[in-house]
């Protein structure tokens, strides 16, 4: 199973949020740090804002900052509402299943677990919980984005 970039996108938002409190970052220092897109990127964040996540401000001195503590934001919880299924097998999806075996197949059964378990840890976790590495997540992105250009000596 993979989550879509935007699920990943979302997350990647959140915590770029979370490593800096208080400050009002914009959708341009976030595509700059990630290398994402900006447009990618205003899409997820007028969702994550619509969902609460995150607090945007209009504007020439706009920006975004976490709409609530990271203590409050659960993983699964977003991941939830970012994916748009969570369909491990096309029988998952009664409506589009065209699997003849669907109504006497177990192992839909076992999916069905693993999705659960799967979401389960998601849901144990906060994004105060994944920021506990903060320090080193700063390292990274302030390499990335202080980079030498190749013109640069």
């Amino acid at each position: 199973m993979q989550l879509t970039f935007y699920t990943d996108y979302s997350l990647r938002v959140l915590i770029y949020l979370g490593m800096h409190p208080g400050e009002q970052i914009t959708i341009k220092e976030l595509s700059a740090a990630y290398g994402i897109s900006y447009n990618h990127l205003v899409k997820v964040v007028h969702h994550l804002g619509q969902k609460g996540y995150v607090h945007t401000i209009r504007g020439k001195s706009g920006g975004m900052r976490l709409g609530k503590p990271a203590d409050e934001i659960v993983i699964g919880e977003v991941v939830r509402q970012t994916e748009p299924h969570m369909d491990l097998l096309e029988c998952f999806e009664e409506q589009t299943n065209t699997c003849p075996i669907a109504a006497a197949c177990a192992l839909k059964h076992v999916f069905y677990q693993a999705r659960k378990a799967f979401v389960d840890v998601l849901d144990s976790y906060t994004l105060a919980d994944v920021l506990g590495n903060r320090v080193r997540l700063e390292q990274i992105l302030a390499k990335k984005h202080h980079a030498p250009s190749q013109i640069d000596f």
